[in-house]
């Protein structure tokens, strides 16, 4: 680790330990609409600790007033943004199992699986070029099957190909996990498990970065097992579709000891801490610091996202040059 990245740790640290906010007691004489304005001055002040207060109390307070609902769902967002994710997670699930058929239920799927999405990345992850294929997938398996479930319930929420995009980023998350563990297998000579490990690889994974080294898996396992038709029966799969694959040196298969992987760099592992932001379209019907916050920070977002996932933007079809004529008679010739 460089100096560089100890020193932003130790700046980072020092400003999260001087942070403290102070709990603030609200009056009890606050009215509805009072404490949902208090709130939402929090919120675009990025005081999340008081607008939770807020927002709590407003629920609280007022569990049926006309800014309940309205309550319950920023008070996801505010979690969410304060890092606490396991609440902001609770809350979401709270929303779902009260709201089943709001309008917005489906910002509460997608923050579920935001949370899921980002409770491996925190200051450490967020600054520093750690390898997050090397860690455990269990939030990136829980964050698929909750975006995959908002995708199936809600095929058409603008929250949606946000989540399509990040259900193929986490993808390639899991296969490269594999092809780690399938390596891990090889060196401690476990070759029926790396073989293993390989072909779920290739079954499961199709389309992804690391079935390459899945086949791989299957090339050196046979080999130490001594099967050798199976053995050159993966080469040659391998062969003909990833011929640029590390393992292959002048088309002649070499040891792969470790998963091909792509350096990092600090730029980039500096911008990769974009994906934890909330980047979803603003709403059409209402202006909140949620839908503010969102509408600001989305094409930042967009452009932060892994390149192989990104997918092309359609622009809009442009209108055919009108004449002269065409003006001058208000198309009635055309």
């Amino acid at each position: 680790m460089s100096i560089k990245h100890l020193l932003l740790v130790g700046l980072l640290s020092l400003l999260a330990a001087c942070s403290s906010n102070k709990a603030t007691v609200l009056d009890e004489s606050l009215s509805e609409s009072e404490l949902y304005v208090l709130a939402q001055k929090n919120l675009d002040a990025n005081n999340y600790g008081q607008a939770i207060e807020s927002l709590r109390a407003l629920e609280s307070r007022y569990p049926f007033g006309r800014f309940a609902e309205q309550a319950q769902l920023e008070l996801i967002y505010a979690y969410y943004q304060n890092m606490e994710l396991d609440a902001a997670k609770s809350a979401a699930d709270r929303f779902i199992r009260l709201h089943p058929q709001h309008p917005d239920a489906d910002y509460a799927y997608y923050m579920r699986g935001m949370t899921s999405f980002t409770r491996d990345r925190g200051i450490f992850e967020r600054f520093l070029p750690l390898d997050m294929t090397r860690r455990d997938p269990g939030a990136a398996r829980d964050s698929f099957n909750e975006f995959a479930q908002l995708v199936s319930r809600y095929p058409d929420s603008r929250y949606s190909p946000d989540a399509r995009q990040r259900m193929v980023y986490l993808r390639n998350l899991l296969a490269a996990y594999d092809a780690h563990v399938g390596h891990y297998y090889l060196k401690r000579g476990a070759y029926v498990a790396a073989v293993n490990r390989g072909r779920y690889i290739v079954e499961n994974f199709q389309q992804t970065p690391s079935v390459g080294d899945g086949l791989a898996l299957m090339v050196e396992g046979y080999r130490r097992l001594a099967m050798d038709d199976l053995a050159d029966n993966a080469l040659l799969t391998l062969q003909t579709n990833y011929p640029e694959h590390p393992s292959l040196q002048d088309g002649e298969f070499r040891h792969h000891v470790e998963p091909s992987q792509r350096e990092t760099g600090w730029v980039e592992s500096m911008t990769v801490g974009l994906l934890d932001k909330v980047m979803t379209p603003p709403s059409m019907n209402r202006e909140t610091q949620m839908e503010r916050e969102m509408e600001q920070q989305y094409q930042e977002a967009l452009n932060a996202l892994p390149r192989d996932i990104k997918t092309p933007r359609q622009e809009p079809a442009q209108e055919p040059q009108r004449s002269i004529w065409s003006r001058l008679t208000f198309g009635l010739f055309d």
